[in-house]
């Protein structure tokens, strides 16, 4: 059960990406890190994705959790190019992570929202539209399916919205739930005070709260680039609440060494961008994975940083 692994304290989730609807490189990227002992999944919330992940599994011990989120959430925005203002300067295709962006056009179902399209446009020719659907329809045709997780994204400052889906997640869904929260919008203590509301009238050690240090941005390997994870989930540690800590944004290879020594007692570890990255030159091909050599290669690297958690 997904409970037993949270509680081993080993449990690497392996974060396809919220807004990654490509339902081949999800298959994939499934097939492989599924291959290297990982048993927690997150997906976006389409069916298809779903569908996707359970082909990637093949039989497999593997849980699958759907990202939502509310207004103004990243995770669930796509960029778009104003054509009038590019300059097909190309910077945009060249920073993408998820290789997205290809003539200065873009693939949405490969965008996952980052942003760092935006931040090298110095045009002003990307902006994002996002794809805020009623949960009312977005879950139960995916709970029908059968998933093992719904995490909820709550970074943004307001509340209403907040608390609002929080309500209904919980009388649609009976399993295990998970609350991803940063600090890049709200205060150490409003983040605790939004925590504790949402959890307190749920069973003990049936939420998980994923402590977002910088979303989305664990492209390098070093301690720098992971640190705000760690320090988030300290905060969270520290509230003592019957919660399971699982590390997120900005998650690397170097993130369980530096928990260890800051005394971080997480449930686990998700890694997304890190862990896309690092097989994109295999995953991308078209021979995989019916090529032994290159899946066994990309295998090798997919198992290393798993046995870091």
């Amino acid at each position: 059960m997904l409970k037993d692994i949270l509680e081993n304290g080993k449990c690497f989730k392996l974060v396809c990406g919220a807004g990654n609807e490509d339902e081949l490189e999800v298959e994939k990227l499934v097939r492989l890190y599924s291959s290297a002992g990982c048993k927690f999944f997150d997906l976006s919330a389409k069916p298809e994705i779903v569908d996707a992940a359970k082909r990637g599994l093949q039989g497999r011990e593997g849980y699958l959790c759907v990202s939502v989120g509310i207004k103004g959430d990243p995770h669930i925005r796509k960029a778009q190019i104003n054509y009038e203002k590019c300059s097909n300067c190309l910077k945009c295709e060249e920073i993408c992570p998820q290789r997205a962006i290809s003539y200065s056009k873009v693939k949405l179902s490969r965008c996952i929202g980052c942003g760092r399209c935006f931040s090298v446009c110095t045009h002003g020719a990307i902006s994002f539209v996002e794809e805020n659907k009623p949960l009312e329809e977005v879950l139960p045709p995916l709970i029908e399916k059968g998933i093992d997780c719904i995490e909820f994204h709550v970074m943004n400052k307001e509340n209403s919205e907040i608390y609002e889906k929080w309500d209904y997640i919980n009388s649609v869904f009976n399993g295990i739930l998970s609350i991803c929260t940063a600090r890049a919008n709200l205060s150490d203590n409003k983040m605790i005070e939004r925590i504790k509301k949402m959890t307190a009238n749920r069973p003990a050690y049936s939420t998980i709260i994923q402590a977002d240090g910088f979303p989305m941005s664990g492209g390098r390997d070093d301690f720098k680039t992971t640190l705000q994870a760690v320090a988030t989930a300290e905060i969270v540690q520290n509230t003592k609440l019957p919660v399971y800590i699982m590390l997120s944004g900005g998650t690397n290879s170097k993130t369980a060494e530096l928990s260890k020594l800051c005394s971080i007692n997480y449930n686990g570890i998700a890694i997304g961008t890190y862990a896309r990255k690092i097989v994109e030159k295999y995953i991308e091909r078209k021979d995989f994975p019916t090529n032994e050599y290159i899946f066994d290669e990309a295998l090798k690297i997919a198992k290393n940083l798993v046995q870091t958690v």
